[in-house]
């Protein structure tokens, strides 16, 4: 009679390469060697005699019926780990709190937390979203254990993660960026604002602060009723805005990057298992959206060197 029984350890190994988009970043999650998975992977498309990945360039993504595998997996992976928590008492224990801006919570930090509660089901991580100034604060002080940031110039224990342009952003077809003085649209703590600011000053461009919100979604509802642009990182932009194509008529805003810091002390073993899951789905092939990171192609002229630290 054939074995209808599912290993556990070879739908571990395919949650985690669905997950981080290849095998070697999988092996790395799980500490096996990639060979292993590879193995684990190739018994499992055997056993149930269907290929449950398409492989290109890119990376790896699930076929319709790996798609509908791995929810069964990860309930499956779930149900697994709450019996061991009701049977063993040697998980970790403890809690963690993951600070990241605002912006860039989508789309990596929920499965961040996802596959993090699933590895350690006894410690508890909360996520404070706010700007990286308050956040790098916050850290100084010992209030978070792990951030994410948007810098130009991270600190030198900073993990780089990513970089991204800086771009202005208006609504579809708008004309609010052709209008002078220049209006703009910003929380008024957003520390992107002063960068872009000092750009158009640079430029010689004037603008005028048309909206200076404490709310991301006023800024965004101002900017798509094309009264105001504003400035996000190339990953960021909201679907219903665009990146305006200016044709050098506003200048080039800076690169910035997408930093990871890690908390020293007592919680530091857990803070850096929290990192090390936040760096591997961040440095895994593409965005969920499809979008890659880095760098667009340079639109208009370019600006003077930015100076500002942090989002």
């Amino acid at each position: 009679m054939t074995n209808r029984t599912l290993d556990l350890a070879a739908l571990r190994s395919f949650v985690a390469i669905a997950e981080t988009g290849g095998v070697t970043r999988a092996a790395r999650r799980l500490n096996l060697t990639q060979s292993a998975v590879s193995m684990q992977l190739k018994r499992l498309e055997e056993a149930l005699g269907q290929p449950l990945f398409e492989r290109d360039p890119r990376g790896m993504t699930p076929t319709a019926h790996g798609e509908q595998l791995l929810s069964y997996a990860r309930r499956m992976l779930d149900l697994n780990e709450e019996v061991w928590r009701r049977m063993t008492d040697t998980d970790f224990e403890g809690e963690l709190i993951l600070g990241a801006p605002h912006d860039i919570v989508y789309p990596h930090v929920p499965d961040i937390l996802r596959t993090f509660k699933r590895a350690y089901p006894r410690i508890r991580v909360s996520l404070q979203s706010t700007y990286t100034y308050s956040l790098k604060a916050q850290f100084e002080r010992g209030e978070v254990d792990v951030i994410l940031t948007t810098e130009s110039r991270p600190g030198p224990e900073a993990r780089v993660l990513a970089e991204s342009q800086l771009m202005f952003v208006g609504a579809p077809d708008g004309t609010a960026w052709r209008q002078r003085p220049l209006p703009l649209a910003f929380e008024h703590n957003c520390i992107f604002r002063p960068s872009v600011q000092r750009a158009l000053d640079n430029a010689d461009i004037p603008w005028t602060m048309a909206v200076d919100s404490m709310s991301i979604r006023t800024v965004e509802a101002s900017v798509l009723a094309d009264f105001a642009v504003h400035a996000a990182l190339s990953f960021t932009i909201p679907h219903e805005l665009r990146a305006i194509d200016h044709g050098g008529a506003l200048p080039q805003l800076p690169v910035m990057k997408v930093a990871l810091y890690t908390a020293k002390g007592p919680k530091a073993e857990l803070a850096e298992r929290l990192a090390d899951i936040v760096e591997d789905r961040w440095t895994a092939p593409g965005l969920a959206d499809g979008r890659a990171l880095g760098p667009l192609p340079n639109i208009g002229v370019p600006a003077a060197p930015d100076t500002t630290p942090a989002r």
